[in-house]
């Protein structure tokens, strides 16, 4: 079939020709591959009168008939023939243009303000959950900000930080997801009888007080690393108080107390005058990364929390995580 008109010159007026619209090429795209006005204009949802002057249109602009209209089936001219791939191309880009700008357009940006305790910024959890973030979010700005022993909580809860990488257990209105799993070990001064390397027990600790913290820290995290009270009900006897580790270090390596800490201390935490050494009945302890549930849905904290369920998923020979919590 034809379109409604006979064969027409292309005028050669040199200010009708302007560059072709990317519109334009795709009518003419499903023109040629259809070489029917009829059928090629109900694809389209437009009318034939109304695609056989968008096609004329274009053979203006380009200064070149496209379409042979001498006879009833629709046939390309040999210039119609030649610029099909050229259009091809150009319709091809700018689909590619489009979706290449869209994904920077869902791209998530935005500032992080990330806390941890200890030396959890140095766990290599940590760093895969990060190395994570900064792959799949490049525009996502990380600060890390070192928190104390007894407020930490408190900085998830009132905004201070956006997220946190902590060492459980958390009190009620804390959701996090579990990312490592380690013994912990006795942290004693260095001329402690039981320093010997030799594994200990709890037993063996009862008269050993334990450094303190501030009233105001959590209970439940209190109690757990101080392992009060005792399997057999006795209560923790408590020495100084340290708000950091630094400081908890300086207490042990005095003389006046020890403390339970992760496995991973005798690394990131030697120090002269304090000894690490195994307790063979005390329970594990865990990294976790952790957000308060008014910032869960922020973009950039969405962002954290999905980079590390990937970095755990990626992890070799990773155990299997207890179930995350509020996700």
């Amino acid at each position: 079939m034809t379109d409604d008109a006979g064969a027409k010159s292309v005028p050669a007026d040199p200010d009708a020709r302007r560059e072709p619209s990317p519109h334009q090429l795709r009518l003419f795209l499903m023109l040629a591959e259809e070489l029917h006005f009829g059928r090629a204009a109900a694809r389209l949802f437009m009318t034939q009168p109304a695609l056989s002057q968008q096609i004329r249109a274009l053979e203006t602009r380009l200064g070149v008939p496209l379409v042979d209209r001498s006879s009833r089936a629709v046939v390309l001219t040999p210039a119609g023939l030649a610029l099909l791939p050229e259009a091809q191309a150009i319709v091809d880009a700018l689909a590619r243009l489009r979706r290449r700008a869209d994904g920077h357009a869902r791209e998530i940006r935005g500032h992080l303000v990330i806390g941890f305790v200890g030396a959890e910024s140095a766990m290599p959890h940590t760093h895969a959950v990060l190395t994570a973030l900064y792959s799949r979010h490049p525009r996502i700005t990380v600060e890390m900000r070192l928190l104390d022993l007894a407020d930490h909580i408190e900085a998830l809860l009132n905004g201070d930080v956006d997220a946190a990488f902590l060492r459980p257990p958390f009190p009620p209105g804390i959701q996090s997801l579990h990312l490592a799993t380690e013994p912990r070990v006795a942290c004693l001064p260095a001329g402690d009888p039981l320093a010997t390397g030799a594994p200990i027990t709890l037993a063996q600790l009862a008269d050993h007080a334990v450094v303190g913290l501030p009233a105001r820290t959590p209970r439940p995290w209190r109690d757990f690393w101080a392992v009060d009270p005792r399997p057999d009900g006795t209560p923790a006897r408590f020495g100084p108080v340290a708000t950091d580790v630094e400081a908890l270090l300086h207490v042990v390596a005095g003389g006046l107390a020890m403390a339970f800490l992760p496995a991973s201390a005798r690394r990131l935490f030697p120090r002269p005058g304090v000894a690490y050494v195994d307790v063979s009945d005390v329970s594990p302890c865990t990294s976790a990364l952790a957000w308060a549930p008014h910032r869960r849905s922020h973009p950039a904290v969405a962002a954290l929390r999905e980079a590390a369920r990937v970095a755990l998923r990626a992890a070799p020979g990773a155990p299997p995580a207890p179930r995350p919590v509020a996700l």
